[in-house]
């Protein structure tokens, strides 16, 4: 795994970017938040490498267009630890930062949901990504929400709930355990399966367990969810939890399929559960398989500048890279640094942005908390399901295979 880069230190924060500005010509001025150390690091380190790499692609050809003028892209990084007190303070400084003009970031749905609102206060771009986490963006659903400034640009959990539900209805289970872990994010997807499930009438839950952020014991969980019948397990969690499960399913010979949130592709699930985690299945936006040119052509780049095979956290990547391409062309369209003008060019993009993900084509609309979709970039088509296979995420379904092969 790539070791995180050392970050801007928060002292003597006024003035910084003006001055930077001033110094360097014109500038477009970003910050990269994410947990950069911590049990979510393959997330965050995978999201911002890919931000970067678009980052430096988009500098070596002299910048950003804006209003007829060539600006370089200024990056600061802020390590939230995947903490959600530190989020708020990293959202804090930031907020107060003279002349900054957007945000990309964010793996941990409790970070959203405690710093995303000084963001917002300040008028700041934020495309959150890639946390997936329903509630954090639902917590904008109100009327007196009148403009927002968060955007999402990941497969929302209401997507991949479903996926989830519709897999084990597919494989014909009327049993299922849900396990989760004690987090915002945990807890979100929960209660977003248990809706899906009640939905579809057909699979009983015959066990729920909960477990915590550094528990290394499920043998009791397991255990339980074995004498309840079982057919399957439905989980979410962001950490290495994740494979204690799926260790000790395999260490007790309770073989039923693990299927849950798109955490399970991270390096430390595979890492760590080895061969019991193959059959496990996930909802995924991206999968490190050169389907593609254009996806050939991302996992090159990626692995040469980071001198790595495999991705800690390949979906992390490849949002954080269309993420920035996006946010560029919503720039570009603004004619301006503003963060206002570019939330307008954000919520009806004119030309079409091809990434490695999809061709996107106006992703967002104008604000509308009725239509909470309305800042989510990804839709169903979006996402494939991918299954373990030999610690690498793999497409299951040759079908989606051959889909997202010819997307392009």
């Amino acid at each position: 795994m790539k070791i995180a880069r050392p970050l801007i230190l928060a002292g003597a924060m006024a003035g910084l970017l003006a001055s930077h500005a001033h110094a360097a010509g014109r500038t477009f001025n970003l910050a990269i938040t994410g947990p950069f150390s911590g049990g979510s690091a393959p997330m965050g380190i995978s999201m911002r490498d890919g931000v970067m790499l678009a980052v430096n692609q988009i500098n070596a050809k002299g910048g950003i267009d804006v209003g007829g003028k060539m600006e370089k892209i200024h990056v600061i990084e802020r390590d939230d630890e995947g903490q959600n007190q530190r989020g708020a303070l990293v959202a804090q400084e930031l907020a107060s930062m003279p002349g900054l003009s957007a945000v990309i970031g964010t793996v941990n749905t409790g970070v959203a949901i405690a710093g995303d609102k000084f963001l917002q206060a300040a008028h700041i771009v934020k495309l959150v990504t890639p946390s997936s986490g329903t509630a954090a963006m639902s917590q904008w659903d109100k009327p007196s929400v009148k403009s927002l400034y968060m955007f999402r640009f990941s497969a929302q959990d209401g997507i991949q709930s479903s996926m989830v539900v519709e897999q084990a209805a597919k494989m014909g289970f009327t049993k299922v355990a849900i396990f989760n872990d004690t987090t915002n994010y945990g807890v979100s997807g929960r209660d977003d399966l248990m809706r899906k499930i009640k939905a579809n009438g057909h699979i009983k839950v015959v066990d729920h367990e909960e477990f915590n952020i550094g528990e290394k014991d499920m043998t009791a969980q397991v255990l339980r969810a074995r004498a309840a019948g079982a057919q399957a397990i439905l989980i979410w969690g962001i950490g290495p939890e994740l494979a204690a499960v799926a260790n000790e399913m395999g260490k007790i010979g309770y073989h039923v399929p693990l299927i849950g949130g798109w955490t399970l592709s991270m390096s430390n699930f595979l890492d760590n559960a080895g061969k019991n985690a193959n059959g496990t299945m996930t909802p995924q936006s991206f999968i490190q398989d050169p389907v593609n040119p254009i996806v050939a052509k991302f996992i090159k780049e990626y692995q040469t500048a980071y001198h790595v095979k495999v991705m800690p956290s390949p979906m992390s990547a490849a949002e954080g890279y269309d993420a920035m391409l996006v946010l560029a062309a919503a720039v570009h369209q603004a004619g301006s640094n503003d963060p206002t003008r570019i939330r307008n060019a954000l919520e009806d993009l004119k030309t079409p942005v091809t990434g490695v993900i999809a061709t996107w084509k106006h992703p967002y609309s104008k604000w509308n908390w009725k239509d909470p979709m309305s800042h989510e970039a990804f839709r169903r088509d979006d996402v494939v399901m991918g299954m373990v296979k030999n610690g690498r995420i793999v497409y299951a379904n040759a079908s989606e295979r051959e889909r997202e092969a010819k997307r392009r």
